[in-house]
């Protein structure tokens, strides 16, 4: 392997001090600018390589910011890595992304790597079935900050930007109650998870402030995959009494739901109104176009770092209390309207 070149072997080529090679290349204000382009350029020449590591662990900063998401493959995580990768940028900061693939097992593994890459915070949404926050103890313990966004954990000394998803299954199912739906189905995920049991429990008030009974057998819980959406169709279709509305955490499931009731002969939204959730491109590709709720990716990004980097420049603490709420809202469309009222 070839010899990494010094400003040592820069400096004796040049005929000059290593101390002076350095400020040159770090631009000091005490050497003049002829003498700077003069050792830029030999520098450039002999392929000189600034060693950033070894400067970061001097100055106890890797200008770096850790990210673990659960999977890179979707549209909201695309929208929400933007929003930080833009924020990132715009206050000098780098990002180190990895993601879980939905396995605790692998988060664990992604928070090691991160720890042991020395990022200065943290943002993580956590994976379907992490059950403790017992690995990311070594960045409270070490001071670095940790925040969670839209898949929180609770803790103390964290803090997290999220949507009301309360409000929006309230929202969701409100409106298919106003559609005259009396018999509403719920499609979840993992319940372990803030988002899937606040839509639930904004799904079960909408259900009973407008005197709807709550019936078990209608929550389903899935992995809210493209073949939870075929199987919830078979589900639908083996029932004796079928729902006449559904409201479904995600909008691939809930596409491939309608696509699925589709064959089997149901017309939607006469037969069933479906609601979907997260405001996916493909929502607007099915026929009828999907009624859906807008979840705010991108500005999740941005305000996930920003509250991350602010607290690194110590102007505002990080912790449980000052987490961040979006507004989300519902997006109505043909899927939905029963009666074409709204």
């Amino acid at each position: 392997m070839e010899k990494e070149v010094t400003i040592y072997d820069i400096a004796k080529i040049l005929e000059i001090s290593p101390a002076t090679v350095s400020r040159a290349l770090n631009d000091h204000p005490a050497i003049n600018s002829k003498t700077k382009i003069m050792i830029g350029a030999k520098a450039a020449e002999m392929g000189y390589r600034s060693n950033t590591f070894a400067s970061n662990l001097r100055r106890r900063s890797t200008n770096t910011l850790g990210v673990i998401v659960p999977r890179l493959n979707s549209h909201f995580m695309s929208a929400v890595l933007a929003g930080m990768e833009q924020e990132a940028n715009e206050s000098g900061y780098n990002l180190l992304i990895s993601q879980s693939l939905e396995s605790a097992k692998k988060e664990v593994s992604n928070a090691k790597t991160m720890f042991n890459s020395r990022v200065d915070g943290l943002l993580a949404s956590v994976a379907y079935d992490t059950e403790t926050f017992d690995h990311f103890e070594n960045f409270i313990k070490k001071g670095v900050p940790v925040l969670f966004f839209d898949r929180i954990i609770d803790h103390p000394k964290c803090s997290g930007v999220i949507i009301d998803n309360e409000l929006a299954g309230f929202e969701a199912t409100s409106h298919l109650i106003d559609q005259g739906c009396k018999r509403i189905m719920h499609v979840t995920g993992n319940l372990k998870r803030n988002v899937y049991s606040g839509r639930l429990h904004g799904y079960q008030n909408a259900l009973i402030k407008n005197g709807v009974e709550v019936e078990e057998d209608l929550v389903l819980i899935t992995d809210l995959s493209q073949e939870a959406g075929k199987f919830v169709a078979q589900k639908i279709n083996e029932m004796k009494v079928r729902p006449d509305g559904i409201f479904i955490s995600n909008d691939i499931c809930a596409v491939n739901c309608m696509k699925a009731l589709k064959e089997k002969g149901f017309n939607i939204p006469d037969d069933i109104a479906v609601v979907g959730f997260n405001n996916d491109p493909v929502s607007q590709v099915i026929e009828p176009n999907l009624t859906t709720v807008y979840y705010p990716g991108q500005q999740m990004g941005e305000a996930a770092v920003r509250t991350l980097v602010n607290h690194l420049k110590g102007i505002e603490p990080i912790n449980v209390s000052n987490r961040t709420v979006l507004e989300s809202r519902l997006i109505i469309r043909a899927s939905s309207l029963k009666n074409f009222s709204v």
